[in-house]
């Protein structure tokens, strides 16, 4: 069981966690600062005066007051008219994460909804209901308002819902299951379940924690590969990283000298080598790599800022004021998922490399396309083809989002993030590089192979046990892409990650 939470103070762990399964607890005295907000918007309300979603309409409409007897009926039509999403739903471990941030951000009490609203949203993660969230329909302007109406129409008893098992259910269904009683929407409600950032950043989330684990693998096929190549642990020299600075540049060369400790392989070709230096491909890995551990480090900066911040507007502040802005925008978000794609796609970019090098008898000095007989096999020709064709198709995905804004609402929303765009492509690119490293492990596995009887580094050989579990040695010609899935599978379940010193 996790710790509680205290809104504003979760970490990038709890929210790892919460995504894979953890429940979500609030630590004691949320509702106290919850129920304020939602008293001084009450207050306020009774003075009569215009109220931005509260008592007027939305985006272009906000000049059109609503009476009394109407503002129960806005927040419902809200939630309705603005249900319009498309395309394929969210992963359950996305909408996972978009409940928790969800509730964490209204918790804050800046947001002027009751305590209820709150409570909801933690029943439907507690009993692992999960809307159903269609991928496609926000801009990531006024808040990711498409897929987060479809989120909170669960709460009024519309809308639909998986269950832990699978099955799809009605709104109502997934409340009586969850033991919540329909939300009758208050005021304000509606537009503060549907203003915010929750799901581009759970989207964003996602692929950060995907990402960081892909760039651990890298490290360990990467050194790996220098390994079946004969290549040089020199210029992993802590010196050479030194005088240069970069943090992460410091760290990955430090993680690849203690992956290739104790090698008997590199020890044997240590004096002789006709060699003077390697091609960039594996000189350059910290250099490569630690740009992108710093990218990843400044994205997740930003998203755990942005996991905790209030993004829903207006929003009541201290003194009972009630301030009309636009943190709903999701400018961060689209900057640090549009580096994460940078970063997948240079870590594939430079694997890609590695892997040619080592199907390239010239550059390897093993046997062509890494097979005996070749000819008669073709060995790993087309797998080499295969990654270059995804590191190709990541390089197209990397093109950032967060320039393309295109007006939406009358102009209204005259410049928008596209942020949610930007987190959704994301997963696309993180699957391809799973893949590219998969090829390079199994190249980099096969080039060991034809070093034997040396060994490598402990860790390495443990990485190399790992392929060799899923994929047998390529001895003559078979069907590639099963070994591929299967050590792809190695690479999405964090097995090659975990060797990694990082």
């Amino acid at each position: 069981m996790s710790d509680p939470i205290m809104p504003g103070n979760a970490t990038l762990v709890n929210l790892r966690a919460i995504m894979a399964g953890d429940p979500l607890t609030l630590a004691d005295g949320w509702e106290a600062p919850v129920a304020a907000s939602a008293d001084a918007l009450a207050a306020r309300l009774q003075t009569g005066e215009a109220l931005y979603g509260v008592n007027t309409g939305f985006g272009k409409l906000a000049s059109t007051r609503i009476a009394p007897d109407g503002l129960a009926e806005l927040q419902l039509n809200l939630l309705r008219s603005h249900a319009a999403g498309v395309g394929a739903p969210l992963p359950v471990p996305v909408v996972r994460l978009v409940l928790a941030l969800k509730a964490l951000s209204l918790a804050r009490g800046a947001s002027g909804v009751r305590v209820e609203v709150v409570q909801a949203l933690l029943a439907l993660l507690a009993a692992d209901i999960m809307p159903l969230i269609p991928s496609q329909g926000s801009v990531g302007a006024s808040g990711d308002l498409a897929p987060l109406a479809h989120l909170s129409l669960v709460l009024v008893g519309e809308g639909e819902a998986l269950a832990a098992d699978g099955t799809r259910l009605s709104g109502a269904e997934a409340l009586a299951r969850a033991e919540v009683a329909p939300l009758v929407l208050g005021p304000k409600e509606g537009l503060a379940l549907l203003n915010g950032t929750q799901v581009s950043t759970a989207l964003a989330l996602s692929a950060l924690f995907a990402a960081e684990d892909l760039l651990r693998t890298a490290l360990v096929a990467g050194a790996l590969s220098t390994e079946g190549a004969k290549g040089s642990d020199t210029p992993f020299d802590p010196r050479i990283h030194d005088l240069r600075g970069q943090p992460g540049q410091i760290r990955c060369a430090a993680a690849l000298r203690t992956l290739m400790a104790g090698s008997a392989l590199r020890e044997s070709h240590r004096t002789g080598d006709p060699r003077v230096q390697d091609p960039y491909s594996l000189r350059c890995q910290p250099q490569v790599a630690g740009a992108c551990l710093d990218l990843l480090g400044n994205a997740a900066a930003t998203l755990q800022r942005e996991a905790n911040a209030v993004t829903d507007n207006p929003l009541v502040v201290e003194g009972g004021d009630i301030l009309s802005g636009g943190n709903f925008h999701a400018e961060p978000v689209a900057f640090a998922a549009d580096t994460i794609a940078l970063a997948l796609a240079e870590l594939g970019a430079i694997g890609e490399r590695r892997i040619a090098l080592l199907v390239d008898p010239v550059l390897s000095g093993l046997p062509a396309f890494l097979v005996r007989e070749g000819g008669l096999n073709s060995g790993f020709m087309i797998a080499q083809v295969t990654a270059a064709a995804l590191t190709a198709e990541n390089r197209a995905l990397a093109t950032p989002r967060s320039v393309d804004s295109l007006p939406t609402s009358a102009n209204q929303e005259d410049h928008v993030s596209m942020a949610t765009g930007a987190a959704l492509r994301l997963k696309p690119m993180a699957d391809n590089l799973a893949n590219i490293l998969a090829i390079e492990l199994l190249c980099a596995a096969q080039a060991i192979d034809f070093h034997r009887p040396l060994t490598s580094a402990p860790a390495l050989e443990a990485a190399h046990r790992l392929v060799r579990g899923a994929a047998a040695h390529w001895d003559r010609d078979r069907a590639m892409a099963p070994d591929i899935a299967a050590v792809a599978e190695l690479v999405r379940g964090g097995r090659i990650a975990a060797l990694a010193p990082l």
